[in-house]
């Protein structure tokens, strides 16, 4: 008997994300059903049609039921660590119960920012699948539901993670400069931004370890933004890599490389594809500044009198 039976490919656009369905068999006839992300990029996730099979033998092993105990172990030390995590801890929680799909409109603790807390937990190097159209046995209604996949932090691959001190060191070399503001703010509320979008990377982009990093490389690949601004950059630049259409800063269609429109011969992902960013306003918002300032000089404006 097989161990694995492949279900449905599905694809979240929003979130560009793709899934597969699953059942894993393990003993005791004990049957696991749940959704393996095969493109997640907050975990560099990228599985190709031919990888499938040996990917989703890894999963098998790595959720295996016998792992559970320990596994929320592990994360209740991770928790237990951040103490100011008191709203999207609860989520968390609810969701690692049972490792089965929530509905956000009625299994969920309420709260009426549900969204931020499941990114933040995607920030935390979580796997979750997602079906925006699911029937709920609780409520009868089709809804958003969610599932959390036992894998490790930051999936079997993983985006680039720093720690609080890493985090104090880029805020504190970059001089807590609010890059879209343009101005020196509140280092509380700034995030480290990859300048390269995440949306991008391949499995190949990400570095192993960010602790050894130097100061050149912070200031060459992070800006400092709010997280309300990271969020806004996120949506341009997943619109972008969508679309082909590049991101627009503060509604002025400049671009000092390239224009509008996505290279098409440059490649869409992997590191490669930092060529087609750079030009771009959201990309490194700083140099485009003063790349337009440059501009500005060299146009005529006539004197208002």
């Amino acid at each position: 008997m097989t161990k694995i039976s492949k279900k449905e490919v599905r694809y979240h656009t929003k979130a560009s994300e793709k899934y597969i369905d699953v059942l894993f068999y393990y003993e005791s006839s004990f049957q696991y059903e749940t959704s393996i992300p095969l493109e997640y990029r907050r975990t560099g996730t990228e599985i190709s049609d031919d990888g499938i099979d040996a990917y989703l033998a890894k999963v098998y092993e790595e959720v295996k039921p016998s792992c559970w105990q320990e596994w929320r172990k592990e994360q209740k030390d991770f928790w237990d660590q951040k103490p100011g995590a008191k709203v999207t801890r609860p989520f968390f929680e609810k969701l690692a119960e049972e490792f089965t799909w929530y509905c956000v409109s009625c299994m969920l603790p309420p709260n009426p920012n549900w969204a931020k807390r499941i990114q933040e937990i995607k920030q935390c190097g979580y796997t979750l699948a997602t079906k925006t159209n699911r029937h709920c046995e609780s409520c009868g209604k089709k809804t958003t539901q969610l599932i959390l996949v036992p894998l490790r932090r930051g999936g079997i691959t993983g985006y680039e993670t720093w720690t609080p001190k890493l985090r104090s060191r880029i805020v504190h070399l970059l001089e807590s400069f609010d890059a879209f503001e343009a101005k020196k703010t509140r280092k509380e509320s700034l995030l480290p931004d990859h300048k390269f979008p995440e949306i991008r990377w391949d499995a190949a982009t990400k570095r192993d370890s960010l602790e050894g990093i130097s100061d050149q490389k912070i200031r060459e690949d992070f800006q400092l933004l709010s997280n309300q601004r990271n969020q806004q950059k996120r949506e341009v630049c997943r619109n972008c890599f969508q679309t082909g259409e590049r991101g627009v800063v503060y509604g002025i269609p400049f671009f000092y490389e390239g224009n509008k429109t996505w290279d098409s011969s440059i490649p869409v992902k992997g590191k490669a594809a930092e060529k087609g960013c750079t030009g771009c306003g959201w990309y490194d918002i700083n140099a485009w500044r003063s790349k337009l300032k440059e501009h500005l000089k060299t146009v005529e404006c006539p004197v208002h009198q």
